[in-house]
């Protein structure tokens, strides 16, 4: 065997690294792995705990999901769940909170109404709650001063349950997987920090060389990078997805002083604006605080809180005349315009928290600038891909899978809740590209309803 030779490599150890990471450790006859991961520990970008909401987004309050996508992101969502039970990791990592979408308005209101009888049957556990309810469950929610005397005059409804498992602090579960991939196998399972893959070259007999920015080299059979942005930058070097652009839109949180609401509050989406609307949830990093986020600010960089990556954010764009027309068709639009700028000035000090908190006085009326501090250091950065073909901003996960071995995976929201499900869909082409046995039967028993 070659010296730093491996069956699979792959490159990043965020959440969907170290879940592709877990499965073929566990699931497959794979001879050898790698784990490649730029910096000194797993999962310190958008897989960390402060950079994410923490939420296990199945589909059942976020309101920019179909019900065909609903059904799809049940069953990822269910294997993140499943995956946590079956290592006792609820309490750890993995928490229980009430969790509900409002409707606030009439226009709204008859939104949720409309939508929790469309999606009654995929979830059962969904409740309709009226302000009567809501009083007892989120009583901030409903008052518009905090001695809870005066009702908010417009009506509003939500539906939500208090039975299910919503939070997850993803960097703890990477830990956990990767832990747990170790365990499973007796094969070669290594994971080298503060190992910068720099380029990867395909050679002659169809296997892999990666080149490091610390002069080391691997082979490998097949490779897998689940870098974030950085995914789409190695895959241009390598000539893929040259069709494609990343936009980086970071997300920024505020933080309560003390505790507002009892579980994850989230709104009606604007089906306009491709980013997350804003809600509240009970932090499980900061003890007894609720978080309001996202914002959304694109930046030219492709990590946030990390020295560099400009450059690589302007190579990674692939800046033309496409990239000039998606820029122009989304800004046309007067209600996007109106997002991006007032989410420009959420990061402006001075101004931010006053113009933050009238939006979120649509969760809780009665918050005020004074109840609030701009969470330093939360929030993450979310390659947003633009498809230079046909001119649009792509949602959801990108994937390049060549078909020769290599794929590169691009992972937006709900990029952590998926990480399980995106997996097994790279796993499956492995097993079929390499020739590997598969114990499907322990893995749908383990990770699948």
């Amino acid at each position: 065997m070659k010296k730093n030779h491996y069956d699979v490599l792959i490159v990043g150890g965020g959440i969907s690294g170290t879940a592709l990471f877990y499965e073929l450790a566990k699931y497959t006859s794979v001879s050898s792995l790698c784990l490649l991961e730029k910096y000194e520990a797993l999962a310190t970008l958008n897989s960390k705990g402060t950079s994410n909401s923490q939420t296990i987004h199945i589909g059942d309050i976020e309101t920019n999901y179909t019900l065909e996508k609903a059904k799809v992101t049940k069953r990822t969502a269910k294997m993140v769940e499943k995956f946590c039970l079956q290592y006792d990791l609820q309490d750890k990592i993995m928490f229980s909170h009430q969790k509900m979408a409002l409707g606030v308005g009439e226009k709204e209101v008859h939104f949720i109404e409309n939508r929790y009888h469309e999606f009654k049957e995929l979830f059962p556990y969904l409740e309709l709650w009226d302000v009567e309810k809501l009083k007892e469950l989120e009583p901030k929610i409903v008052y518009l001063d905090k001695a809870q005397t005066k009702v908010r005059p417009e009506p509003i409804v939500a539906m939500g349950t208090n039975t299910q498992y919503t939070t997850v602090d993803y960097g703890a579960m990477s830990e956990a997987l990767s832990t747990h991939a170790q365990k499973a196998s007796d094969i070669p399972t290594d994971i080298f920090y503060n190992t910068q893959v720099v380029d990867i070259f395909e050679k002659e007999d169809k296997t892999f060389e990666v080149h490091c920015k610390d002069g080391s080299i691997y082979t490998a059979n097949f490779v897998v990078v689940n870098a974030g942005a950085h995914s789409l930058f190695l895959a241009h070097r390598m000539g893929y997805g040259k069709h494609m652009g990343c936009l980086p839109m970071a997300g920024s949180f505020y933080m309560t002083n003390e505790h507002f609401l009892n579980g994850k509050v989230y709104m009606v989406q604007n089906n306009k604006l491709p980013f997350a609307a804003l809600h509240g949830d009970p932090d499980i990093l900061a003890e007894g605080k609720t978080r309001f986020g996202p914002t959304a600010l694109m930046l030219p960089k492709l990590e946030r809180f990390k020295p560099g990556t400009y450059w690589d954010f302007f190579k990674t764009l692939n800046f033309d005349f496409h990239i000039v027309k998606i820029f122009w068709d989304l800004l046309k639009d007067s209600d996007i315009r109106n997002y991006v700028f007032k989410n420009f000035l959420f990061e402006v000090p001075l101004i931010n928290k006053g113009l933050f908190v009238q939006d979120a006085k649509k969760i809780v009326p009665s918050l005020s600038v004074d109840d609030i501090t701009y969470a330093k250091g939360f929030g993450g950065v979310r390659p947003q891909v633009l498809d230079k073909e046909k001119e649009k901003l792509m949602l959801g996960e990108a994937s390049i899978n060549s078909g020769n071995g290599i794929i590169f995976n691009m992972t937006p929201s709900p990029g952590a809740t998926s990480c399980l499900g995106n997996a097994e869909r790279d796993m499956r082409e492995i097993v079929a590209h390499l020739g590997l046995d598969f114990d499907e039967e322990a893995f749908l028993a383990d990770l699948t309803e």
